[in-house]
Order: C-alpha cells, then sequence, then structure tokens
C-alpha cells in the first residue's frame, strides 16, 4: 500500500506549505499543544473514519472520527469514537446525563459546528460543546483526529484533546 501521507510537524515551520491552518490547528497552536498534521486524499464518494485510516496509511483503531448528537436534557455535544466503531447512543446518554440521545440530521452539522461532514473537530468549532471521547483512545499514545477539513487528521495525544476540549471519557463506542 502506497504511503501517501503528507506530514506537518508542527515545530517545523513551512514543512507542508500547501496545506491551510485550519481553525483547529490556529487554536491548537494558541494553546501550545503538540501535534502533527497528516493530509490524505479524501474521498468524496467515502468519507468514513475507515476509509481515512487507509488513505492515510494508519490502523483504524487510531483514527476517531467526531459524531454531533443532541441529548434530550443536554442539548448537543459531540462525540470522539475509533474507526470501524459505532456509537453507543444509550452508554452516551448515561454518560452525559441525558435520558436519550439521537445524531443531530446532516443539514445541521454545518450550522452547528462550522464543519462539513467529513471534516468535523471536536477543536475549533463554532462552539465549544461538551465532548465524549471513547476510552479506547487511552490505550494509545496518540490518536489521529479530524483537524477541521476533509483529509487532514491532527495525530496528538488523546490526553492533550482532553485538556483542550474539555471532555470526559466513557465506554461510549461499540464494535459494528
Amino acid at each position: 500500500m502506497a504511503d501517501n501521507r503528507k506530514q506537518d510537524k508542527r515545530t517545523a515551520p513551512g514543512s507542508a506549505a500547501n496545506v491551510r491552518k485550519t481553525n483547529a490547528a490556529r487554536r491548537l497552536d494558541e494553546l501550545g499543544v503538540a501535534y502533527e498534521l497528516l493530509s490524505f486524499e479524501a474521498d468524496e464518494d467515502d468519507l468514513s473514519a475507515e476509509r481515512a485510516a487507509i488513505s492515510a496509511g494508519m490502523a483504524p483503531e487510531v483514527v476517531y472520527k467526531t459524531l454531533v448528537v443532541r441529548g434530550d436534557r443536554t442539548g448537543v455535544m459531540e462525540a470522539c469514537i475509533p474507526a470501524g466503531t459505532e456509537l453507543d447512543l444509550k452508554a452516551l446518554s448515561s454518560l452525559s446525563g441525558n435520558r436519550s440521545a439521537s445524531l443531530v440530521p446532516l443539514r445541521s452539522l454545518t450550522p452547528l459546528t462550522g464543519y462539513v461532514r467529513g471534516g468535523c473537530s471536536p477543536i475549533g468549532g463554532r462552539k465549544a460543546y461538551p465532548v465524549f471521547i471513547s476510552d479506547e483512545a487511552f490505550g494509545h499514545e496518540k490518536i489521529a483526529i479530524n483537524a477541521g477539513s476533509r483529509g487532514l487528521l491532527f495525530l496528538m495525544s488523546p490526553h492533550d484533546l482532553v485538556r483542550v476540549t474539555g471532555a470526559s471519557h466513557g465506554k461510549i463506542a461499540r464494535h459494528a
């Protein structure tokens, strides 16, 4: 499999001059958080985290997708789960203090977050919603999470992601 990743270590300016900084990347820069930017060829016909992992040459269990959910009591929140898993809405509801939760309609994604499908990040969005991360993230030194644009991922510590977003974590993912 060809490795078509382009890396931009944040500490090495200009190493990926063709990659435009996103709001999420600017936010991490402001906070002094270490990360690497990984760009890959996004498939507009398959914007899944599984396809992103393949395109970026990474194992699916370290690539996390961000899903936007609405709880019946708390309102909008974001859930980060590994590629190849499904969001356990019942577990997320319990963890977040809701009786029930459901994915927001696709048409609501951009107005709520400022991001498009396949480019949603829990960092640097239009509003800082509560973030919930699947426990599996803490079994890895670094995870890849969307950097706010299709075809662009952050490679960063899950602990830094928690620090930046104020995220809670729990068993919110189940294998499909």
